[in-house]
């Protein structure tokens, strides 16, 4: 009888365990749009998955009167589950109790589910819904943020990290998300920032609401913190479900492999006729993406940031790649400070997660203007091309359309150890434009004559004689700079034959603590 007792009293201690803050509090999260931290990992893990641990847990703070108020779990819900049948550690904040503040316990949890996911070689994911540091735990709390930060930082290029904001996530909490390879908001709902609103206008004068100032559009479309705005929950969690699906457990393996069944010799027409006959007239990139990748599924990393670049995830004939492309619809696809760091931090992580890298290039150059040059562009502009220099894995380039000067180098080519570098027959490799070029080879000619129509003929004949010999790829070809002069409706099978013949690549970088990348 007394075993049963106790066997009771433990169902019991789960049951309020369950609760976190309380139906009171459950209701009142319900009521703004937002699911339970329970909630939220049950959506994640496949059904029946998740296997909890510290559900009994509690703080250990007797500040403020803080010891009579107690809750099992104390705001944090941590274990591990799968997705799609992969083991996955997990840690979801509870706003239900205290707000999801951080106390000193909460911090121990969610330091052990990392240390068990780096233990095991399995990706971390961390649901964030927290008014920040527990006040009345004081140095004890942000100590707990501190050992969260380190162990982010020792995860990082081992195991896949992802952070989910799903409501407020401010001052140190942010950067424990900011350490993380992927960040996700959902609209209305979630927000980031060092210091809030109030602090701002006391210490600025700046009035500015909460949502100008960190909401989801702010940091998916301006700041780029966020790779991911998305409309609710529900389709964060799938989202997230859908990015997993593309990385491997950990650094020491391969993504898995899914045959969606698209035909390795599919030919897509369409790409022949896609680069207009005007080359300042723009295309959409994603169109040459969607027209090449498995099934046209292509997962886009960075939306709404720096649109002029584009980065993400598709399976070329069932393998992860990582896809970097300029976007002619957008500035003309230059490369600006944003654009540079975006895909410098995309390509750093493929490598990182042994992902093949497939660059697709059209871009006229760096965009100019001293606003650029003020903001770093030459610093920017290096990490790109210090991330692909740096890379070892399989990287295959195709040259749609244009690549002009430093622009042309920092875009995986060949000396920085492209593999296969192939290109279009629209291709246009050269240091410019060939009237910016002309300008510069012929510009005292050009002054020294008089009749305007003459001057006219002079200028079309150089252009023409610059254009014969850059607007197209054979010079680059000649020198083995391209390897490959390509159809564009076959481009999907000459990119899924070469990463094949990558599979064996092996290359090593030189010893070294690590390197001193232009940050």
């Amino acid at each position: 009888m007394e075993n049963q007792q106790k066997v009771q009293n433990l169902i019991d201690l789960r049951t309020q365990a369950k609760l976190g803050g309380g139906e009171k509090r459950i209701a009142s999260q319900h009521s703004k749009g937002k699911f339970t931290a329970r909630e939220r990992i049950h959506m994640l893990l496949d059904e029946g998955s998740f296997e909890e641990f510290d559900m009994f847990v509690t703080h250990r703070c007797n500040n403020f009167s803080l010891e009579k108020e107690k809750y099992l779990g104390d705001g944090v819900i941590t274990g591990h589950g799968t997705v799609d049948g992969r083991t996955i550690f997990v840690y979801a904040q509870d706003f239900t109790v205290f707000g999801g503040s951080l106390s000193e316990t909460m911090a121990l949890k969610i330091c052990k589910v990392m240390d068990m996911a780096m233990k095991m070689g399995c990706p971390v994911i961390g649901i964030n819904d927290s008014g920040g540091a527990r006040i009345q735990e004081g140095v004890t709390s942000l100590a707990g943020y501190a050992e969260i930060f380190q162990r982010n930082i020792m995860a990082s290029g081992v195991i896949p990290q992802i952070s989910a904001i799903f409501g407020p996530c401010a001052g140190g909490a942010v950067y424990s998300p900011a350490l993380t390879d992927f960040i996700l908001m959902t609209e209305q709902n979630s927000y980031m920032f060092v210091t809030g609103p109030k602090v701002v206008k006391s210490v600025t004068g700046e009035d500015i609401s909460t949502e100008d100032l960190g909401g989801a559009d702010v940091h998916a479309s301006k700041s780029g913190v966020s790779h991911f705005r998305v409309e609710d929950e529900q389709t964060g969690i799938e989202t997230i479900r859908e990015l997993i699906s593309y990385l491997p457990q950990n650094n020491l393996e391969e993504a898995p492999i899914e045959d969606g069944g698209d035909p390795i010799s599919r030919l897509e027409d369409a790409l022949n006729t896609i680069i207009p006959d005007n080359p300042n007239m723009p295309y959409d990139m994603k169109s040459v993406i969607s027209g090449i990748v498995d099934c046209n599924k292509f997962l886009e990393i960075h939306k709404d940031y720096a649109r002029n670049i584009i980065v993400g995830f598709a399976r070329f004939n069932g393998v992860s790649t990582g896809i970097i492309a300029n976007q002619p619809n957008f500035l003309a696809g230059v490369l600006d400070c944003n654009a540079s760091r975006k895909a410098a931090r995309f390509v750093r992580f493929c490598d990182a997660f042994n992902i093949p890298i497939l660059t697709l290039v059209d871009v006229p150059g760096f965009l100019p203007g001293s606003s650029q040059e003020y903001a770093g562009i030459i610093i920017h502009g290096a990490k790109l091309m210090f991330a692909f220099g740096e890379a070892t894995v399989p990287k295959v380039t195709v040259t749609i359309r244009k690549s002009y000067g430093g622009a042309h180098d920092v875009m995986s080519c060949k000396q920085l150890r492209g593999d296969f570098n192939y290109a279009w027959p629209t291709a246009e490799i050269a240091v410019m434009g060939a009237a910016g070029a002309i300008e510069v080879l012929e510009g005292r000619a050009i002054s020294a004559i008089k009749d305007p129509e003459e001057k006219a003929k002079f200028v079309n004949d150089k252009v023409a004689e610059y254009k014969d010999k850059f607007a197209n790829p054979y010079q680059a070809a000649s020198y083995g700079y391209i390897d490959d002069v390509i159809e564009p409706r076959n481009t999907r099978f000459r990119v899924i034959r070469a990463f094949q013949a990558l599979q064996t690549k092996k290359v090593v970088n030189p010893l070294k603590k690590h390197s001193n990348i232009p940050l």
